[in-house]
């Protein structure tokens, strides 16, 4: 039987694409281990074996232990892993991404650093929230003010549909259950979204950080992203949970926006609109090299050259990396 490490290491190429991995899972109070390129959970009730390679994110929620063994192989693999709090409504830190290619988040910083840029991205973000609304020549404080009150009007509109009462948003940070049953399902299908969003995010190489919309924190680009699904996925789908039963309201949103992504291929689509945002449409993934994992120098005027050489002179000689 092999060792683990004799085990070589998973290429690119071997990887499931992120667009094609399940949207994330969520474990509590066990133990998470590595057997070959499977994850294992342990608790009362036996061993369930999960592949790693097909999880977009792995959520470990309270009384769970993972092993340096099970986090190797998520690093090989790609998997982002998040450290939530119960019922996944605290984040607490996360792990590496799937992408070896740096050249989706070299194009959202320059979106980025160019402030007219970074509104175009805002109104492009806007668009694909509202598409019966053109934002074109809107400025930053007025598309804050129009998208306010379009998050208003859902609310409304899902309770009207729902028969659920609604008294506006109620959330208060670290205690889940102060709000009403409809304010926990949407405070769960947000959480859910914001690590859906992470994983995404990280593993095609981008920065959570630099956000076009919010900023100042270390995800604002993860809310961003998350929030491009708000109206259209999130709050109605709360709504629905809440209207059919009051109680385990956390655990049965997750449960049914984790069917809702696989229905509606969620992950296929946020791929694809993280590319629209950033990328001009003369750039298709295959210019991306996100299978490749290659190390360039940068040279004058733009230009690519090829690292590990010794680039003294014209014996140019490898040199490799020390």
């Amino acid at each position: 039987m092999s060792t683990v490490a004799r085990r070589p290491a998973l290429t690119p190429r071997q990887l499931t694409r992120t667009d094609e991995r399940l949207s994330f899972v969520y474990l509590e109070r066990c133990t998470v281990h590595r057997d070959a390129n499977a994850i294992t959970a342990q608790d009362a009730e036996g061993t369930t074996h999960i592949p790693s390679a097909t999880i977009g994110t792995l959520l470990l929620g309270p009384g769970t232990r993972i092993t340096h063994q099970a986090m190797s192989v998520l690093g090989e693999t790609g998997a982002a892993v998040c450290w939530v709090g119960e019922h996944g409504v605290r984040y607490y830190a996360s792990g590496r991404a799937l992408s070896r290619s740096s050249a989706l988040m070299e194009a959202q910083a320059r979106q980025w650093a160019n402030p007219r840029s970074r509104l175009d991205v805002a109104r492009k973000m806007y668009r694909l929230r509202f598409p019966d609304e053109d934002p074109a020549g809107l400025t930053r404080h007025e598309l804050l003010g129009r998208e306010g009150r379009r998050v208003k009007d859902c609310y409304r509109a899902e309770a009207a549909r729902t028969g659920v009462p609604w008294r506006g948003r109620r959330y208060t940070p670290g205690d889940f259950t102060s709000g009403d049953a409809v304010n926990q399902a949407i405070t769960a299908a947000a959480q859910c979204m914001y690590g859906i969003a992470h994983a995404v995010v990280t593993s095609l190489g981008c920065s959570p950080a630099l956000g076009f919309i919010h900023s100042g924190h270390e995800l604002s680009f993860v809310l961003d992203i998350a929030d491009l699904y708000k109206t259209e996925l999130g709050i109605p789908l709360a709504f629905d949970v809440a209207a059919q039963d009051e109680e385990d309201v956390g655990p049965r949103t997750r449960r049914a926006l984790r069917d809702r992504i696989n229905e509606t291929s969620l992950l296929n689509r946020c791929v694809d609109d993280i590319k629209h945002l950033l990328l001009p449409e003369t750039v298709g993934s295959s210019d991306l090299g996100g299978d490749r994992d290659v190390v360039t120098l940068q040279s004058d005027h733009g230009h690519q050259v090829a690292s590990g050489v010794n680039h003294d002179g014209p014996e140019d000689y490898e040199d490799g990396l020390w």
